[in-house]
């Protein structure tokens, strides 16, 4: 059994805490940046397709490169000084404070949209590949499920802490954008260089079987597929839940803000209770998920979230809101964490950066560029608009993009079922 210590924890935390800041930044903040700077709304969309597209080729070609060196802490620890510089230097791409850009507000968006791509890379460079790779390697079978479920819900509590406390810098009169880009800058370097201090001497063995190249390759080809077919039946399963969650998660702070009506405290509120219970619910069943076991918990983790959406469908009184956001978000943090640790469970030893790209396209690429078009489906269907505060008539999301979801939710279900008769047979065939 692979003993956690405080420096793993202590790594966990910080590198993937501060990581979700980052991407927190790069997946909410940079669009309103984009439409504060130039005034365009067609940046937006190029933007998200070139991210994801970055994302997924970067952690693909560099997870394998840190395998074949048998290296993660100098791409993470040093990917994040770097992503953090690249954070800070989105400051200096505002109009409205460097005269240099001011008569060509078309530039602005071309350079916001290059560097968002360099920024893409180096956080998928450090988190993705690297980091991920490194949670893989430091942990088994037996501690994943708790780790996972701390994972699991850093990008809400990451979500919480940047909109509870730092939102006011991004809106306004007159936002304090460069502030704002320092500050989280100036955090993800800190965690780049405490990772350098944080993070053990590495044990895995370079993985120099075969070329480079070939080893880019090695996640799609028919024999590896066979030879790991429960890994694979695994990422099918995420990639349907992913593709389900994106449905609505979009849209989901929209929807309680402009369709609920749930603004100023009262959103502070719900959004608060949401979150925080959710967190704490995830992480109380995380402390007892490997003993469980991690499989049977899926079904049930899965049919929560199912019940959750169904709820928010009918939620449209705030302590309804509430109770129905919190089954909603503890179902699809708990499914995450289980998802997320069976993936580590049958990557294949010394081989945890090669799988690292193959889990991106499956659990980021393919939901990215599916699921918020079918809520987008969902929602045009019976549209809602209103006028925003650039006079732009803005269709709303509605309550459509939860039904939408449970069903994908229950598609979901199908590999999910596989994979437990599948396990239940490897079980039986080493008696």
């Amino acid at each position: 059994m692979n003993k956690l210590t405080f420096k793993h924890w202590l790594s966990f935390i910080v590198a993937g805490l501060i990581g979700q800041f980052a991407w927190t930044i790069e997946n909410m903040f940079i669009n309103r940046y984009l439409f504060y700077t130039t005034g365009r709304l067609d940046f937006i969309a190029p933007t998200v397709a070139l991210s994801a597209l970055t994302a997924t080729l970067t952690t693909l070609f560099m997870g394998v490169l840190s395998d074949r060196i048998g290296k993660r802490k100098i791409f993470i620890s040093f990917g994040y000084i770097i992503w953090g510089i690249t954070i800070i230097a989105f400051a200096f791409l505002n109009p409205h404070q460097f005269g240099f850009l001011q008569n060509s507000l078309f530039l602005t968006g071309v350079l916001i949209v290059m560097m968002d791509c360099l920024m893409t890379f180096f956080g998928s460079t450090a988190n993705d590949a690297a980091f991920n790779a490194y949670v893989t390697d430091v942990t088994n079978n037996d501690n994943r499920g708790k780790v996972e479920s701390v994972l699991s819900i850093l990008p809400l509590v990451a979500m919480l802490i940047i909109f509870g406390f730092f939102n006011g810098l991004t809106i306004g009169e007159n936002p304090q954008w460069t502030l704002f880009y320092f500050i989280f800058g100036v955090l993800t370097i800190i965690a780049g260089v405490v990772s350098l201090f944080v993070i053990p001497k590495e044990e895995i063995k370079p993985n120099k079987e075969e070329p480079y190249i070939k080893n880019i390759f090695h996640g799609f080809r028919p024999s590896t597929i066979k030879n790991n077919k429960m890994l694979y039946l695994v990422m099918v399963a995420f990639c349907i839940f992913s593709i389900a969650i994106q449905i609505f998660f979009p849209y989901f702070l929209i929807y309680i803000e402009k369709n609920l009506k749930i603004v100023d405290f009262n959103y502070i509120i719900t959004l608060g209770s949401v979150l925080l219970v959710a967190c704490i619910i995830t992480v109380v069943i995380g402390l007892f998920m490997d003993k469980i076991g991690k499989t049977k918990l899926l079904i049930p983790a899965l049919a929560v979230t199912i019940l959750g959406a169904i709820l928010m469908f009918f939620a449209t009184r705030m302590a309804f809101i509430i109770i129905a956001g919190i089954i909603l978000m503890s179902g699809y943090m708990v499914s995450t964490a289980v998802l997320n640790a069976k993936i580590r469970d049958y990557t294949p030893s010394n081989e945890a950066g090669l799988f690292q790209g193959i889990r991106m396209i499956f659990a980021v690429l393919i939901p990215m560029v599916t699921g918020p078009y079918i809520g987008e489906a969902l929602y045009k269907s019976n549209p809602d608009t209103y006028l925003n505060e650039y006079n732009q008539l803005v269709t709303l999301p509605n309550a459509n993009i939860f039904l939408g979801a449970a069903a994908a939710l229950v598609v979901a279900i199908i590999p999910i079922i596989f994979i437990i008769i599948n396990e239940k047979r490897l079980k039986d065939d080493t008696k």
